[in-house]
This record gives C-alpha cells, structure tokens and sequence, in this order.
C-alpha cells in the first residue's frame, strides 16, 4: 500500500528528488526491521534446536558428554574435538561391525586391543 501511495503521489511532487529520497528511506527502515526480525527468530530456532540436541546427547547411554553445550567450546577447543571425531571415524572405517557406535576414548582403547591381538596373533 505505501509503495502505491508513494507511486500515486509522484505526479503531485513531480517525482522530485524529495520524493524519491521519502521512498528510499522507508524503504531502507522497513527492510533494516525485517532483517533484525528474521535474526532474532533465527536466534531462536537455533537455540531450541541446540536445546533439543543437548537433550538427546545427556539422554543417550554411550553418547559423549563432551558434546552437550558444543556450540559454547572456543574455536581452538571446536577444532580439537573435531580432530578426535576424525580419529574415530578413521577407526570406524576398519571396524567389522557398521553399526556399532563409540565414544572416542572407547574406540580408541579397542583399537588398541585390537591392534595388540593382531601384534601378538603374527609370527
């Protein structure tokens, strides 16, 4: 309704400078409203998707403590976590069994013993 309002009135201003300066200003308001609106409900979202997370991670027997609140680690200890996930994908690949699941610490004392009884097992 505004923009047509606005369209209605050039002919009365004689599509000045004023008033196209009136349009490119409601329009800069509207739009800098709408983007902090999406933001904030993004925000949002995003909070109860972590909020569900974490209640799956603290709920699940086996599941990682460590991963509870993630999204509060700083960058450097985000990049150490991921390089423990990237060990226990790596060991996953050689595991017999696809669908078992691990903690870190404990797939790594597996492998070990697996890697001992393979040690021990050639001549």
């Amino acid at each position: 309704m505004i923009v047509v309002t606005w369209l209605l009135t050039g002919p009365i201003f004689h599509y000045s400078d004023t008033w196209q300066l009136v349009i490119n200003t409601g329009t800069t308001v509207v739009t800098f409203l709408m983007v902090f609106l999406i933001q904030r409900s993004q925000n949002k979202d995003s909070l109860a998707l972590h909020l569900k997370l974490n209640e799956i991670v603290a709920a699940l027997q086996g599941a990682s403590n460590r991963l509870i609140d993630v999204e509060s680690l700083s960058e450097q200890e985000l990049r150490a976590l991921h390089m423990h996930y990237e060990t226990l994908a790596h060991m996953a690949k050689h595991d017999i069994d696809l669908l078992q699941s691990h903690s870190v610490e404990e797939a790594a004392r597996r492998h070990h013993r697996k890697a001992k009884l393979a040690n021990a097992a050639t001549p």
